[in-house]
């Protein structure tokens, strides 16, 4: 049986070179070949390579050193590179388009639009191909998270609740109105937060740490900011939501909680220049 993970990163042995690039080992499906432009300099038989495996134009195993915008198995928000009679195909970084079919299309995709899309391997004629349905390839397990769990997003629709998210490239997830504050747009990756796991195994996301404490843990962390800025940051009460995000991560709601603890605590000054610590001048030099 094939050890080949097609659509994937494979490790595999150079076995010889030729003028057009090298041969890699690829067990029971023969040798595989690395064409020239991709070779890294100075390799010889025997090396280890890192290279992902696709398809060429007339359906051979061939390898690149190039970085795909997305494998087997993942979802990726990917542009559409031009279509026919056939269906769409979509940037993907590699020479050979993605193709996605007009039965795995929700609306006909058209040219130079964006997609979120799952690649998988056709089970009919093993290529690979996306799909924009992208319900049928979330995990139907249970998640296993837990209240404050740290995860990685794909924003992918919106709602009348909120926004639909892809959780860790497996499992579905929400984040509430209420809880967005910056601008989020399909195919956006962000770290989001757990607040609890549905019995449905949906997933109700935050886009900042759960729990009472974030508000003092924020407090801590602009104090630290401050001494590691000279004691200055041209922040302020009045700032854009989407600035402090920038810089914090935090919404403005806890950026000016944070800000009120310290200020509460005489540990910071605030004007409409910015926020500085206590007994600094703009430049963080002592007064």
């Amino acid at each position: 049986m094939s050890h080949i993970r097609l659509g994937r990163y494979n490790q595999l042995e150079v076995v010889k070179t030729v003028d057009f690039g090298v041969y890699l080992d690829g067990d029971d499906d023969g040798e595989i070949l690395l064409p020239q432009r991709y070779v890294p300099a100075g390799c010889q038989p025997g090396d280890i390579l890192n290279v992902f495996i696709y398809l060429d134009n007339e359906e051979r195993l061939v390898a690149t050193t190039l970085e795909p915008l997305v494998q087997v198995g993942e979802f990726a928000c990917l542009e559409v590179a031009w279509t026919n009679e056939y269906g769409a195909f979509l940037h993907w970084g590699l020479m050979k388009d993605l193709f996605v079919p007009f039965r795995e299309q929700k609306v006909r995709m058209q040219q130079g639009r964006s997609y979120l899309v799952h690649a998988h391997l056709d089970e009919e004629s093993y290529r690979i191909m996306a799909s924009a349905k992208v319900e049928r390839f979330l995990s139907k397990e249970m998640p296993g998270y837990t209240s404050g769990d740290e995860v990685e997003v794909l924003v992918w629709q919106k709602t009348e609740l909120g926004v639909k998210v892809i959780v860790d490239n497996k499992f579905g997830g929400l984040l509430y109105d209420s809880e967005i504050f910056v601008p989020l747009s399909v195919g956006m990756r962000l770290t989001a937060y757990v607040k609890q796991v549905r019995e449905d195994g949906k997933i109700d996301l935050s886009l900042q740490r759960v729990g009472y404490g974030k508000v003092e843990d924020f407090s801590t962390r602009l104090y630290d900011y401050l001494v590691a800025h000279d004691g200055y940051v041209s922040l302020h009460d009045k700032s854009p939501a989407e600035a402090v995000y920038a810089a914090f991560g935090v919404s403005k709601k806890t950026f000016k909680k944070g800000v009120g603890d310290l200020y509460k605590k005489r540990l910071v000054t605030i004007s409409e220049a910015g926020i500085r610590l206590s007994g600094t001048d703009v430049a963080g030099e002592k007064e």
